[in-house]
Formats: structure tokens, sequence, C-alpha cells
């Protein structure tokens, strides 16, 4: 069994008479994680119920409220109880199903879960504003892949690991930039059926989150998209030039990105602008939250080996870090291009803070800041800036910018991004407050 971080946040919200709503990609552990907690609650003595609209014969008691009240008094009975709720996404107008269930302030707390689509993120959002709390379940980190590989022996103290077991951390990077963190793929160690499971999970994201929900006609064209997608992760997005390659209109490509987005397939990073405007309209860059599933589109899975492939996985890799750290954090991550083609990979932006963020896949015998990085500090002037690596940890003065080379692991298991967020969010707060206070006064 792979321990999910998640697990821990999920009981500490049990005492909460908000909904617990669980989010994330096909086949990223939601049901598994849900059963753990039944389990953990039946052990306590608690009353629970687990029922789900995959299957055809719980389907019968969602046809109304009515129907699951009546199913829900039946096996827990008038008192304190848990209802499990998976796979919510099947329901027609799910979310105002679950708000009218909320507001008889019935005497059960419901925890819910469903894989992303409109329905579950557009219109549940909406219906349940005041009335949930949403955990997003990703497939498995990598500091979770790591615990498992090593039997959770180093669980405590897995800093200590990543620092002195450098080569057995690096083998375990390059598994996980092959073969990604599908709880499934983890759990399987023959290269055959770890074939055999991510092509099972590819198509049963197509047929039944793009085309069962979303109604996407021409199937074929959106495969084609994720494949040219992942070819390019970290890389423009061109719309015309996709759209001619595809043989799809603009509207319709546009679609295609949003409903590969909101499905978890992919994740759309903005350039780093301080006119909101430029943002908004200039071309975005695009990574994969699953670098397996990327790897399998392109036919690499399990097999790279280009040094140039692996530094753009690496890449994509480094940003899903940076958005676990930041994801309770009020923070952006962007990136940063010139027409002179200066770039630097991540922009991180909290509050007014920035901090631009370098990767390379390499081992570093010393520090050596790059000349786009060299430009950013120059024309921002930023307290911080940051080069992920293989394995240097060093800092070094350039400026009034103190440049940080981090090794990766420093983030996976981070204590400064978490500092430097924490930090930063006080900071900002602090400043609102006493904004506030000073307009309060002059009124």
């Amino acid at each position: 069994m792979i321990q999910r971080k998640i697990l821990d946040n999920l009981k500490e919200h049990l005492s909460q008479k908000e909904i617990s709503l669980i989010i994330g990609p096909r086949q990223a552990g939601k049901t598994t994680v849900m059963l753990l907690l039944k389990d953990y609650l039946d052990k306590r003595g608690e009353s629970t119920l687990f029922l789900s609209l995959d299957f055809e014969e719980d389907k019968q008691f969602f046809v109304s409220q009515r129907s699951l009240i009546n199913k829900m008094r039946l096996e827990i009975g008038e008192e304190k109880g848990y209802v499990f709720i998976d796979e919510i996404q099947r329901k027609e107008n799910a979310g105002l199903f679950l708000k009218g269930l909320y507001d008889l302030n019935l005497p059960y707390k419901f925890i819910v879960s469903g894989s992303g689509s409109i329905e579950l993120k557009e219109k549940i959002h909406e219906s349940l504003i005041g009335r949930k709390r949403i955990f997003q379940l990703d497939t498995v980190s990598f500091d979770e892949f790591v615990n498992f590989k090593t039997n959770y022996r180093y669980k405590d103290k897995l800093p200590d690991f990543f620092c002195i077991e450098k080569d057995k951390t690096k083998e375990f990077l390059i598994e996980y930039l092959n073969f990604g963190g599908y709880p499934r793929l983890i759990l399987e160690t023959e290269l055959k059926e770890k074939r055999v499971i991510i092509d099972d999970i590819y198509h049963s994201l197509l047929e039944k989150d793009i085309a069962f929900l979303l109604k996407v006609e021409k199937m074929e064209a959106f495969s084609s998209l994720i494949k040219v997608l992942a070819s390019q992760i970290g890389r423009l997005v061109n719309h015309s030039e996709l759209s001619s390659t595809l043989g799809i209109s603009i509207k319709t490509l546009k679609n295609y990105l949003w409903y590969a987005r909101k499905t978890f397939v992919i994740q759309k990073i903005t350039p780093f602008f301080r006119n909101i405007r430029k943002e908004i309209t200039k071309s975005p860059v695009v990574y994969f939250y699953d670098l397996g599933l990327r790897n399998y589109t392109l036919g690499r899975f399990g097999n790279l080996a280009i040094p140039s492939e692996l530094g753009f996985v690496f890449q994509n890799f480094v940003l899903n870090l940076l958005r676990d750290k930041l994801r309770f954090i009020a923070g952006e991550i962007h990136f940063w291009r010139t027409k002179d083609k200066a770039e630097v990979d991540f922009i991180i932006n909290v509050g007014e803070v920035i901090v631009p963020v370098e990767v390379k896949f390499k081992e570093f015998k010393k520090a050596k800041i790059e000349s786009s990085l060299r430009n950013f500090i120059l024309k921002y002037e930023p307290k911080q800036a940051w080069v992920i690596n293989l394995s240097l940890r060093e800092k070094i003065k350039f400026n009034k910018t103190e440049v940080q080379f981090l090794p990766f692991y420093n983030l996976s298991v981070s204590s400064d991004i978490e500092s430097f967020s924490a930090a930063e969010v006080r900071k900002y707060t602090s400043s609102f407050q006493m904004n506030l206070k000073n307009a309060k006064n002059k009124t």
C-alpha cells in the first residue's frame, strides 16, 4: 500500500461539517484513499456508508435526494455517520444535488470524490460555495514514491536519505521521470505489465472523461493534440500552428486545451508581466500533471534516453514540486521570455515578491549563473533566485540577489520554499491589514 499524505489532511477535516470534496486525475488513487478513510472510521466504531456511481446497483439511490436519504437512514440510522460518495461526476447536476443534501442539516458528514470534469470542476464549485473544502489528489508524488520504494524506512528522515544516498536518489529520480506516479504503475514491477496499465489509463481517460463527460467529438484530433503537446512541454503554444497541424478550428482547439486542463492532463503556465493584460493575451506554455502519461503518448514510456528530453521532463517534474509546495499559499507560477530569447523557466510570485527559478538537469561542479537569469535579476532585482539542479547546494551573490543552487530533492521535502512562502504570506497579510486599518481611519 502506498501511503498518501492527503489521508492525514482528510482525517483532520472529518470533524468539520463541510463536505470533503476529493478531486484529481482518473486512477490517481481517490477511491483507495476513501476506502482507507472509511476503514479508519470503522475501526473507531463510527457508522459509515460507501456508495459509488460506478456501481450499477448504487445508482438507484441517486435518482433523487429522498432515495439517498432513505438509504442513509436504513444503513446508519438517525445518528451521526459518515457517507462516502465515489465518482460524483456521473450524477447530473451533482452540485445542486449535494447542496440540497447539505442544506437539510442531516447528521451525516459527506466525503465525496470525482475525477476532473466540467460538471465537477465548475458547477459543483458554484453550487457548494461555503459548503465544501477541496482536496486535490494528484498521482503519487516523488517523496511518496521514494518512501514506498524504501519500505518507509526513512519516512521521517528523507532529507538525510537524499543527502547520503545520492546514487540511489538519482536512480529513483530516473525511474520516476520515466514512469510517473500512477499508483498501479508503481505497484507493478514488470515493464510489460506497466505498459498494459498505462495504455488502459490513457484510453480510460479518453473514453470516460473526455468522450462521455465532455461530449468531445473527433477523439482522434484530441488524442493527436495531447501527443503534440507532449512533444513540446515547456515551449510556447502557438494556437494558429496547432489548429493548422490538427485540422481543427482555433475555437475547437481552445476548447480541447480547456478540456485537457480540466481533466488533469495538462497544466498551463502564463508569461510573467507586470501588466496583467499582457499576461492574459500572450502565448502560454504547457506541462503535464503526470510524466508517465506524457511519455506514453510519445512512445517514450520507460525508455527516456536523450539528455535534452530528460531535461524537459525534469523541468516538468520541478514544476510539479513547486505547485505542490505552493498549493495552500496565495502564490502563482509563471515563466519569463523576452524578444531576444532570454528565458527563465519559472517565476514564483507571492504577493509582491518574485523568485526566478532556473531548472538544470546537470551535476554542477561549481555555481554558475547563466545570462538569462542574470538579465532577469538585473531587470527586476529579486531578493532571491533559485537554480534547481541534480546535486549542488550553494549560495552566491549576484548584484543584490542571493542565488541559491538547490538539489531537486530539497524541493521534494522542502524547507526552503515553505519557509519562503510562509514568510512572504505573513508579510503580505500584514501589509494588507495595515492598509485596511489606514483606510478605516481615513473614513
